[in-house]
């Protein structure tokens, strides 16, 4: 049995949706950030770093959301989430760690910066920027990214559970999704997906 630590509004939506894909069987553990769970001892045991997803293994536990999703499409490889060759692969890893070290990191800007200064003045600067920031990497990933009608192409992937999460993020950091078509008829297949209105029901 594995363990999914996930918060509402987080990145740790795009692993449970893929859990669904692939019919696992697993456990889904709510971590309260309202009540600063995320700091608890009990979860620091978990993870030190303090955040979700976490992915609790009999091997160990997995950090990071790019990681915790390639080892859900290798650990279920009969359910296709993943491209079985060595470069769609990488291709694959690659649109997912541009959403987790770049577009991730814009995102957190608007409310996160504290992670970067003190400075009230320069957290300002930063959130400001959010909308024009999100939309450069909406324009990337719809221009250079993106094949359809799935991120990969015409196979579902597990990238597509990972957009979904950003796409919910461009439309509350200022990103004119009129813009971008392919991205928003990818946000609305996805949203009549099976397992996607399950889990969606879990975190909102």
């Amino acid at each position: 049995m594995i363990t999914l630590c996930y918060a509402k509004g987080t990145a740790a939506l795009a692993p449970h949706i893929l859990l669904e894909d692939a019919g696992a069987t697993y456990d889904a553990r709510l971590v309260d950030f309202s009540a600063a769970e995320q700091q608890s001892p009990d979860f620091l045991a978990i993870n030190p770093k303090g955040r979700v997803p976490a992915l609790i293994t009999a091997e160990g536990t997995l950090t990071e959301t790019p990681a915790i999703l390639a080892y859900i499409a290798q650990l279920y490889p009969d359910a296709n989430l993943a491209p079985a060759d060595a470069f769609g692969f990488a291709q694959a890893q690659a649109f997912n760690l541009y959403l987790a070290a770049t577009v991730h990191v814009n995102h957190a800007h608007k409310q996160r910066g504290g992670r970067w200064t003190d400075d009230e003045a320069a957290q300002e600067k930063m959130r400001q920027k959010v909308p024009s920031n999100m939309t450069d990497c909406a324009r990337i990933i719809e221009r250079h990214y993106f094949k359809g009608p799935w991120v990969m192409g015409e196979t579902y992937s597990m990238c597509d559970a990972y957009l979904f999460v950003i796409t919910r993020w461009m439309k509350v950091d200022g990103v004119n999704l009129d813009d971008f078509p392919l991205i928003t008829a990818h946000f609305a297949a996805m949203q009549e997906r099976t397992g996607v209105q399950k889990i969606m029901r879990m975190h909102t």
